[in-house]
């Protein structure tokens, strides 16, 4: 009896059954300078909507994510390239951004505001406009050859606008809510509209590179995972002042 349990032991064990396979673990690019999205909390922890539900949905698919902040520019490149296999950030979708990489499924709907100065319309002769680099929104403003200063993070918008440098932004919801909430913004007595065009609205939804297209499947019922038992709302309710699923 004793014999028959080793070689029982033994034949499990080379088809890895008792041994546990180790935790998978992901690449993710985030941004740490978009508040409400994705900030640093007092404490240097990594934090706001982005950031949780991307947690969210890795606690969901049962593995291990590491978050990697970058620029929106860099993060792109290393979802391409391979470097990373997630860009866990509000990323407007294009038909040139789905040319590139793969989309996962929506996670919310974002518009695109417009914050100047008094009489400063869109397209308007002697109007620079301030946008984040590598943004729908700065292509959007280059392809009708406006005057634009770019940034390299969403949370350094202010600082054109601010110095006059920039009489206005094109900005899209998520950092405009973290704007609206920002005395030193609000001090600037800029008026805001809703943009139109429809390229400046639409789904918003977290990049997978396209060197791992298995990964959509997963993350996709992930989030309908955590908008069924409440993840969600909770997240939205932590850091947004309005629901946007």
């Amino acid at each position: 009896m004793f014999l028959r349990m080793i070689v029982l032991l033994g034949a499990l064990l080379s088809f890895g059954a008792v041994v546990p396979a180790p935790a998978a673990e992901l690449r993710l690019a985030v941004l740490e300078n978009a508040p409400p999205m994705a900030f640093r909390a007092a404490d240097g922890r990594l934090t706001g909507f982005t950031i949780e539900i991307a947690r969210a949905l890795c606690a969901e698919m049962k593995v291990v994510c590491k978050l990697q902040p970058a620029t929106l520019n860099v993060a792109l490149d290393e979802l391409i390239s391979g470097g990373v296999d997630i860009a866990a950030i509000s990323l407007l979708e294009t038909p040139e951004r789905r040319a590139r990489f793969i989309f996962a499924k929506p996670y919310f709907r974002s518009l695109t505001l417009w914050f100047s100065r008094e009489g400063a319309s869109p397209g308007a002769a002697g109007v620079r406009v301030a946008v984040l680099s590598g943004s729908a929104q700065e292509r959007f403003a280059r392809a009708r050859n406006w005057d634009t200063v770019a940034v390299r993070t969403s949370g350094a918008l202010i600082e054109p606008l601010r110095a006059g440098i920039a009489q206005a932004a094109l900005i899209p919801m998520g950092t405009g809510i973290g704007l609206m909430q920002n005395e030193e913004f609000r001090q600037l007595g800029l008026v805001k509209m809703v943009m139109k065009e429809p390229e400046l609205s639409g789904d918003v939804a977290f990049g997978i590179s396209p060197r791992r297209p298995e990964l959509k499947e997963p993350l996709d019922a992930a989030l309908d995972r955590i908008k069924r038992n409440g993840t969600y709302d909770h997240i939205n309710s932590q850091f947004l002042p309005l629901r946007v699923d």
